[in-house]
């Protein structure tokens, strides 16, 4: 054997054995485990899901679908003197339009129009023929985000400089997506805001914990090798229910709008740092705020006040312009006039 072909040997071998040492692994662990993990992915949350009433006085929308349905919507304007900017609410997994106001009441008496839709297939949207939505992102919310955008867009008294975005946990991880496409959306602020496979490597970390004895399948392999079987998971998942998973890793990285993320501290669904993930992903301008005690959508109720009014900071000084500070636009409603 010539010195060459030995050189060859040496140096492509070790790599050779090692990548099929991986393909290996990762076939044992596709074979022994993904039917258990299309399964979980698939259950419903425990979590209890708000849903608001009807407001009255709000605008009622019905915005057209390509597949024929529709989505259902409420335009709610400000009662403030002066329009500071419109704001494009993004509901959680199974909330309706009307559950908007307990984020938005504070926005809306400081000069801030907003506009809440429900995605197809929740609260009176046409549903999508064989597809039950879950907590997932998919194409469909997606879709249904970009179309409440061009609705503001093309609405007789839209904001010519772009709108805001406000979103919780499945709204918020929608508006992420749509931001890094859309330019009509100057910012963003999300609360509980998650990636699928993101969040999917720990809580298969932990049924490998509960499925296998196999040390080294628990404790030694990285999370690039688990994250490989989650995309893997979740393209099989979607060839079976005929939908596409987004994935936001990549699009956070194209997001070049100020963003502020909430998250609560003692979210037990998606944990702090799966949120922090994709944080540091986002360029700046950026704020991340983890709000002490709080669970998954409950940083409100925790925060309050201290809510409501760094949220309202947050679009005064990135959408309205108005420096820290500066006196607000607001207005005190007459008790005979509910939001």
């Amino acid at each position: 054997m010539s010195l060459v072909w030995l050189g060859i040997i040496i140096v492509f071998a070790p790599p050779a054995v090692a990548f099929l040492l991986v393909m290996a692994m990762f076939y044992y662990v596709k074979t022994k485990f993904e039917g258990k993990l299309l399964r979980i992915f698939q259950e419903k949350p425990l979590f209890i899901i708000p849903r608001g009433d009807r407001i009255d006085r709000a605008e009622q929308v019905n915005i057209p679908t390509q597949d024929g349905g529709n989505l259902c919507g409420c335009y709610l304007k400000s009662e403030a003197p002066e329009r500071k900017g419109v704001i494009l609410f993004g509901l959680e997994y199974g909330s309706n339009r009307w559950s908007c106001l307990p984020y938005c009441e504070e926005l809306l008496k400081n000069g801030y129009d907003v506009f809440a839709f429900e995605p197809r297939g929740q609260g009176e949207s046409s549903a999508i023929a064989n597809y039950k939505p879950l907590q997932w992102l998919t194409r469909y919310e997606l879709e249904d985000t970009l179309l409440a955008i061009e609705y503001l867009q093309a609405r007789p008294d839209a904001d010519p400089n772009g709108i805001g975005f406000f979103g919780i946990s499945k709204g918020g991880s929608a508006g992420l997506m749509a931001a890094s496409q859309h330019a009509y959306i100057r910012c963003v602020v999300t609360d509980g805001a998650f990636a699928t496979v993101g969040t999917m490597i720990p809580y298969i970390r932990k049924f490998a914990n509960i499925y296998s004895n196999n040390d080294m399948l628990k404790d030694l392999l990285p999370d690039w090798f688990f994250s490989m079987f989650a995309k893997s998971g979740v393209r099989q998942l979607g060839k079976v229910l005929q939908v596409e998973y987004m994935h936001i890793e990549p699009a956070m990285k194209k997001l070049k709008r100020p963003l502020m993320m909430i998250h609560g501290e003692k979210d037990t669904y998606i944990r702090v740092s799966m949120a922090e993930d994709l944080y540091r992903r986002a360029a700046q301008p950026k704020k991340f705020w983890v709000v002490p005690g709080a669970k998954h959508n409950q940083a409100l109720n925790v925060a309050g006040a201290e809510y409501r009014e760094n949220v309202k900071a947050f679009f005064d000084y990135h959408l309205a312009g108005i420096e820290p500070g500066s006196k607000p636009v607001s207005v005190d409603l007459p008790d005979n006039v509910s939001l």
